[in-house]
């Protein structure tokens, strides 16, 4: 039997990665520029392999993106559910291992 987690029926529930919201709103931010950046390069017919270049900056800011909630999720919400005992845990690790997964085949 396979245990969903309803995130949803946690109101008010604050995350790890609250703490560093500024910082990720602003690699969020670059991200969006980036892409802005790659639209205009595209309209400009700029050459094809710099596009390709500023194509592969924008997956790795949000490979690295990603990667910073990973990390706050596993600090924060499986490390709770494993400290809390209360028989959550295995949902919240298959959970984690699905994002992983999800990840790595990219």
């Amino acid at each position: 039997m396979t245990t969903h987690i309803d995130h949803a029926a946690e109101p008010g529930r604050q995350y790890l990665y609250t703490a560093e919201k500024d910082l990720l709103l602003g690699r969020l931010k670059k991200i969006q520029g980036q892409a802005r950046g790659i639209e205009k390069m595209i309209a400009d017919g700029r050459y094809c392999l710099e596009i390709v270049q500023q194509l592969t900056a924008l997956s790795a800011a949000a490979e690295e993106l990603s990667l910073k909630l990973l990390e706050s999720h596993i600090e924060g919400c499986v490390a709770g559910a494993i400290r809390a005992g209360d028989g959550s845990d295995q949902a919240h690790i298959k959970e984690l291992m699905k994002a992983i997964r999800k990840s790595v085949k990219r």
